[in-house]
């Protein structure tokens, strides 16, 4: 089997998948609607940002999020079915296999955020083309980190704790991240900037004053991709030699 080949049938597999539509899709937008449109045209206090704009970029980060580390559902029921086993024996190489998965969790993440940016469209956040390109593009940086996650997560933990491990990982990772509620001083402010997902979140400065992430978000990220990464290959490699 070609690199190919598997990522069509995965990216096939995946946009079939009903509780994709929902948790990928369905939460995030749900959520916007339900707590951004009554009040959409405010300012949150010390954001600068209406609500609408506010929960479009946070919600789309925890959609995204959601997106990336559910990959390891995937896994997991693979490993289950035996069908990593299989893939193993054929002439797929490893390279080839992380970067179907990675590529199926990024098609995911992206249709999430092209909906939840028409959504808050409709509410009235209108940004300069290139504020909402270079927001983009943050937030596709800030999701590496957690394509890696999701593939750790996968190979670690059987299907009867992957789906709990992962809606806990996500709540927390957001609560600790400001998804739900400005975050600006104190305990959770400091602790929260040693989390890739803070600077995922915090792809909205580019919707309030233009600015990218400093330097401490870039190394954040790029520290958290590398370190998940080689955990997401030692993971892998355990689970070969278990086979």
């Amino acid at each position: 089997m070609s690199g190919l080949v598997y990522t069509r049938f995965e990216l096939l597999r995946t946009f079939r998948n009903r509780r994709f539509w929902f948790f990928s899709l369905g939460f995030p937008l749900i959520f916007f609607w339900l707590i951004a449109s009554p009040q959409h045209n405010k300012i949150i206090p010390g954001t600068g940002l209406t609500y609408a704009a506010y929960y479009m970029v946070s919600l789309a980060s925890f959609g995204t999020m959601m997106s990336m580390i559910s990959t390891g559902a995937r896994i997991a029921g693979e490993r289950q079915a035996g069908w990593t086993r299989q893939l193993r024996i054929s002439p797929l190489s490893v390279r080839s296999y992380f970067r179907a998965k990675v590529l199926t969790g990024y098609a995911m993440a992206l249709l999430s955020l092209v909906l939840l940016y028409i959504s808050g469209a409709l509410l009235g956040v209108s940004l300069p083309a290139g504020r909402w390109l270079e927001m983009t593009g943050l937030i596709i940086v800030g999701l590496l980190p957690f394509a890696a996650l999701g593939v750790l997560v996968g190979h670690l933990v059987n299907t009867d704790a992957v789906g709990p491990l992962m809606g806990g990982l996500v709540s927390i990772l957001a609560f600790l991240s400001g998804t739900w509620f400005a975050i600006n001083s104190g305990f959770l402010h400091a602790f929260g900037q040693f989390l890739p997902s803070w600077w995922l979140v915090q792809a909205r400065t580019v919707a309030l004053d233009g600015h990218s992430w400093g330097a401490r978000g870039w190394i954040t990220v790029a520290a958290w991709t590398v370190i998940l990464s080689a955990a997401a290959f030692w993971a892998y490699r355990r689970d070969t030699g278990k086979a």
